[in-house]
């Protein structure tokens, strides 16, 4: 005997967890166009590698964050027969791809502190802390945009990374300017720009290993699976469950699908919707799951099933 029941989530067209912060990500986008010119403008006029390394994050933010804008839109488009889940998991896949632009970034900004090893230049310290003022007002801004919608999304989260790895390196710029201001020490303009790469990899590497965790389906870091079957246990007249597992399908869109031994004088007696209904609303309530597949069977059931269902 087989039942399946859907309970909320984008497949059934609310969107995803993304979506909610489309109009943030346009601000943002638009803060770091203006960021990008004035840090360019900046590095031409006082010759500083650190401004030209935040310039080059600020233009890996923009594009970061229209690809996120451009997964969010075709990730809320409505489902196809092909595609039962719609486009979702391309929010996954643009968190990955900005991944890849941060590690770009990092790898051009110590390129460049090399050369600037072999040739220094002369930095002018008045005229960088004025830019990376400005740098770091602009990132504070952005970031306070983004700030509740990274705890939602992988896609929200890759695009406030970018913003937070920026806004750390206007600290940096700001930092160096004052140094060389007060003491001379040119090379601190160096060191400012290989912080700020450096500050580039470990959210990188951590934002990577998450995107591919959704892509590998693993269960969520939030839901115990040992958990959730103990509670589907604990509903009235299942006897057990198998074949359970829990993935998700983009930010926000958890799935639960399980086969679920009721007990037969249960299904005799009560049938399959009261079932149903109790397992519904134990997951949506102690695990928030929006999407869940069961198949009610009675006891017995998986013995006559392939090996791939137990």
């Amino acid at each position: 005997m087989g039942a399946g029941h859907q309970h909320g989530g984008p497949v059934g067209g609310h969107g995803t967890a993304s979506a909610a912060y489309r109009g943030r990500l346009w601000i943002a986008l638009g803060i770091a166009g203006v960021l990008l010119v004035a840090e360019l403008i900046g590095a031409a006029l006082t010759g500083s590698l650190a401004l030209l390394a935040d310039a080059g994050h600020v233009a890996t933010d923009g594009v970061g964050i229209a690809v996120a804008l451009t997964a969010i839109h075709l990730a809320n488009r409505p489902a196809s027969g092909r595609r039962t889940f719609g486009l979702a998991r391309l929010e996954i896949l643009a968190a990955l791809l900005n991944c890849v632009l941060l590690f770009a970034v990092g790898g051009y900004i110590l390129y460049e502190a090399l050369d600037r090893l072999r040739h220094p230049a002369e930095v002018s310290g008045g005229l960088t802390i004025v830019f990376g003022l400005v740098g770091l007002a602009l990132n504070c801004v952005s970031l306070m945009l983004l700030m509740r919608g990274q705890k939602e999304s992988l896609n929200v989260r890759g695009a406030f990374l970018e913003v937070l790895a920026d806004t750390l390196g206007s600290c940096a710029v700001v930092a160096s300017a004052l140094v060389i201001i007060l003491t001379g020490w040119q090379q601190a303009d160096l060191v400012a720009s290989l912080l700020i790469a450096a500050m580039i990899v470990p959210r990188t590497v951590k934002l990577g290993k998450d995107a591919v965790e959704v892509l590998l389906e693993s269960a969520p870091k939030n839901v115990d699976i040992a958990e959730v079957r103990s509670h589907m246990l604990g509903v009235e007249g299942v006897g057990d469950v198998h074949d359970l597992h829990v993935w998700t399908i983009t930010s926000g869109m958890p799935v639960v699908s399980a086969h679920v031994v009721v007990e037969r004088e249960v299904l005799d007696s009560e049938g399959h919707e009261r079932v149903l209904h109790d397992l519904r609303d134990c997951l949506g309530g102690h695990f928030a799951v929006e999407h869940c597949t069961f198949q009610l069977e009675p006891r017995g059931h998986a013995d006559h099933e392939p090996g791939l269902c137990h």
